[in-house]
Order: structure tokens, then C-alpha cells, then sequence
């Protein structure tokens, strides 16, 4: 298998020196499995696990830390051949990474796949429609690194496709918007532009919008199992339960995901900027240059919001998810600050024992 079909370029290769004169191989995770991971090589794919000197350094951080540290689908990785399984030795730095705050109430990173060069962000036409939730996986797309594609799924149970398609291009602002049907494959070769050889495309969305059933398409076969979505709120199963990569025909690299039941943003100053630049333009005309756009006098963003040249759901998105990311700084920086009391705590308790422990000298 050549490392340039997986997407292995000058910038990988340039991150792989000091690892090539160690003796370790390059290969990019094709799938993780619990501990295990499926590792594609130019002598082909492989098992392997992570070094224990890995896998401590990515959970060093307690509470705040990170669960992005070990590899994640995409990743390229420096492995080294270790009998019936390999062992992952380091992580190259990413070119992009997509991720979101892990769920639950820990305040940790999650990183949902690596190296991803453009992301369908898939939404339904059935009852998942929602173009508050397109807003937030752009956001999340343009600070990962990857280019942003909407792709508006389940055309054939849409009665008024182009009033859904005129009020997702009012939110998703330069980036393209397709209307299609995977199941009958009404405008999935428009997408086949994205689908070129070594490039790769992550397929992301909630749970029964169809990312399955359209990976099928893109692959040609059928062999990836789907299930129907509840017809009450076209909600659906987690059909994928991994995250996997897969290639195309034609040579592209496709990451399906498990459906997303949240995205709660991690970071995301500059793509919430970006996914609200229209904002950003009339924020230079207001008064004061740290306006919060509510009521402050003198906000060019409130004045098009009262002359209905900017709509109002707009405005309330980009406060929640800038409030959303507000909080998320708050807890960090509160992690952060227990996370170093414990070390000091600890430290101070070491310096007690060995104190007491040691001999008393003599007078």
C-alpha cells in the first residue's frame, strides 16, 4: 500500500524524520477498537496498541486533560513492528482535528477523527431539520481545520426542499449546500467533486440522518448496515457504533462517525466568527469595540436586527454558543487551578512522609 494513497504528504513526512531514524514505520489508524487499533502501513494493515509511555502521557492531565493525546481515527502515527501486535510510539501532529467537549459533566477534550480534509455535515429534511444545529457543526468544522459542505439529507420525504434549502444558505455563509437523497440518489454524484484520491472526507451528523446510508453510496456497495429512524421524530439508532476508515473508488479516504447526540463546542472563537461573519462585518460599525450586541447604545448589529436586515434567531444562536464557550473557559481555567492545588497538596504530603521517615540527626 503506497503511504501517499493514505494521504501521507511532505508535511507528514517532514514530522516522521525523527522517528524514521528509530526504526518506526508510519501508518495512519483505519479504527479504533477499545484499546486495539487497526493501522495501515506500506507493508499493509496491522494491529496495534499504544506504548505505555503514550498512553501515560495523554491521561497526565487529571480532570482537564485531554482524550485527544491517543490516536484517533486519521491520525498518523509512528509504530513500532512488536510481534502479533504493533506499538504506537507517537502521535504526528494533526493537520485538523474535529472535536467537541466529551459528554457528561467532565471537562475534557474529545476528538472525533484527524486529518480530515472536508467534513459533510449532514442534516435531515425530515423532522432532525434544524438550522440552529448547522451553525454549531460549522463552527466546530472551521476551528478543526477542515472545509465545511452541508449536505441536506432525505430530499425524497421533504415537500418544500427549496424553503429549506434558502434558510440553511441564509446560515452556512460561503460554504455549499446540497439537497439529496441517499436513499434514492438523487444528487449524490454532486458531492463526487469532494471525492478525489488521497483526500479525506468525515461524515458527521446525529443519529439517523442518513450518514450510512450515503457512505454506501459513495462506496459503492451495501455492505455497512442501516436501520430505520423512528418516524415520530426521524430520530435513529446508533447504527455505526466506531469510528472507521473506508476508501472510495476513487481513491478517497471516508471516516463514518456514530451519530452525535450533542455538540458541545471544545474551542471556538475563530469558527464561531467565521460561521457568523456577517455579524462580524456589522459589529465594526458599533459603538463601543467590545459591544455584546444586547443593549448597548450605539450597536450597529441591534440596529439591522430592528430593521429586519438580520434575523433575530441568528443573534440568539450566536449568544448561546458564545455564552456556551464562556462558561466552558470558566471551568477550564477552575480545572486547572484544583488540578494544580492537588499537585502542590501532593508534593507537600511527599516532603511530610520522607521528613518523618528519615533519621533524626543527633545533637
Amino acid at each position: 500500500m503506497e503511504l501517499r494513497s493514505l494521504g501521507f504528504d511532505e508535511h507528514f513526512s517532514a514530522a516522521f524524520h525523527t522517528y524514521a531514524a528509530r526504526g518506526l514505520k508510519p501508518g495512519r489508524v483505519l479504527l479504533q477498537y477499545n484499546h486495539i487499533y487497526t493501522v495501515a502501513t506500506q507493508d499493509g494493515e496491522m494491529s496495534a496498541q499504544c506504548s505505555g509511555k503514550l498512553r501515560h502521557a495523554a491521561y497526565d492531565g487529571g480532570e482537564g486533560g485531554t482524550l485527544g493525546q491517543t490516536p484517533v481515527t486519521g491520525d498518523w502515527v509512528a509504530v513500532q513492528a512488536s510481534g502479533a501486535i504493533g506499538l504506537i510510539q507517537a502521535v504526528l501532529p494533526r493537520r485538523s482535528q474535529f472535536s467537541r467537549k466529551a459528554a457528561g459533566r467532565a471537562v475534557r477534550e474529545q476528538v472525533i477523527a484527524a486529518n480530515i480534509d472536508t467534513a459533510f455535515l449532514l442534516v435531515g429534511l425530515d423532522n432532525d431539520f434544524s438550522p440552529r444545529r448547522v451553525e454549531r457543526y460549522l463552527a466546530a468544522t472551521w476551528e478543526s481545520g477542515a472545509a465545511p459542505v452541508v449536505v441536506l439529507n432525505k430530499l425524497d420525504l421533504c415537500p418544500e426542499p427549496a424553503a429549506r434549502l434558502a434558510e440553511i444558505n441564509s446560515v452556512a455563509v460561503g460554504v455549499q449546500v446540497y439537497a439529496i437523497s441517499a436513499l434514492l440518489g438523487d444528487g449524490v454524484d454532486d458531492l463526487a467533486a469532494y471525492c478525489e484520491a488521497g483526500r479525506t472526507i468525515a461524515l458527521l451528523g446525529s443519529s439517523g440522518v442518513g450518514k450510512t446510508t450515503l457512505l454506501n453510496r459513495l462506496l459503492g456497495s451495501n455492505e455497512l448496515p442501516t436501520q430505520p429512524v423512528r418516524l415520530h421524530d426521524g430520530r435513529g439508532r446508533h447504527t455505526t457504533t466506531r469510528r472507521e476508515l473506508m476508501f472510495s473508488p476513487s481513491g478517497a479516504m471516508m471516516i463514518d462517525t456514530p451519530g452525535l447526540r450533542e455538540l458541545q463546542l471544545w474551542e471556538g472563537d475563530e469558527g464561531v466568527q467565521a460561521t457568523f461573519d456577517e455579524i462580524e462585518t456589522l459589529a465594526r460599525d458599533c459603538r463601543f469595540r467590545d459591544c455584546r450586541h444586547q443593549d448597548e447604545p450605539g450597536c450597529a448589529v441591534r440596529a439591522a436586527v430592528d430593521a429586519g436586515e438580520l434575523d433575530p434567531p441568528r443573534l440568539a444562536s450566536l449568544h448561546k454558543l458564545q455564552s456556551e464557550l464562556a462558561w466552558l473557559d470558566r471551568r477550564q481555567d477552575q480545572t486547572a487551578a484544583l488540578a494544580e492545588k492537588r499537585r502542590w497538596k501532593s508534593i507537600h504530603k511527599a516532603a511530610h512522609r520522607l521528613q518523618r521517615e528519615s533519621p533524626k540527626h543527633e545533637r
